[in-house]
């Protein structure tokens, strides 16, 4: 079974009092709607996951400094159907961290953006595993921040 290495980060920046989230839409994917996740991306050969996730997070939203909550490391796992047919093990390692700037300028492979605190943005996630991953990080964050 091919497998593939990817890694992303959930961004958060506070405004208010209140923690906000990053999401980005995804265009139309085959077989599929549009879908809302978090920034990611494949590593390049001997690229580190905080590398891959710094160049990622830089291209998909224009955010070139990010601040990661060190404690933090998520990984899910995904299965899914390359154009070939044959089934992919996926790994996609997360960090968190902090935005220093509100300013989001998405690239090509993204149609919009959203910054919105836990309820919404669970209730925007498209896929289960990721607002899993949401719900783990805003317990992290309530726990660990001040």
């Amino acid at each position: 079974m091919p497998v593939e290495r990817s890694a992303g980060a959930v961004i958060f920046r506070e405004e208010g009092g209140q923690r906000l989230y990053l999401l980005l839409q995804y265009g139309k994917i085959k077989g599929g709607g549009f879908h809302w996740d978090f920034p990611k991306g494949h590593l390049d050969k001997g690229e580190t996951t905080e590398a891959a996730i710094r160049r990622e997070v830089a291209e998909e939203t224009g955010l070139a400094e990010i601040e990661f909550i060190s404690d933090f490391r998520d990984t899910l796992l995904l299965f899914f159907r390359n154009p070939d047919g044959k089934t992919v093990l996926k790994f996609v390692a997360f960090r968190v961290a902090r935005a220093r700037t509100a300013e989001v300028r998405i690239s090509s492979e993204h149609i919009g953006f959203v910054w919105l605190p836990f309820p919404e943005a669970f209730a925007r996630i498209t896929y289960k595993n990721s607002k899993n991953l949401l719900t783990h990080v805003d317990q992290f964050l309530s726990d660990h921040t001040a």
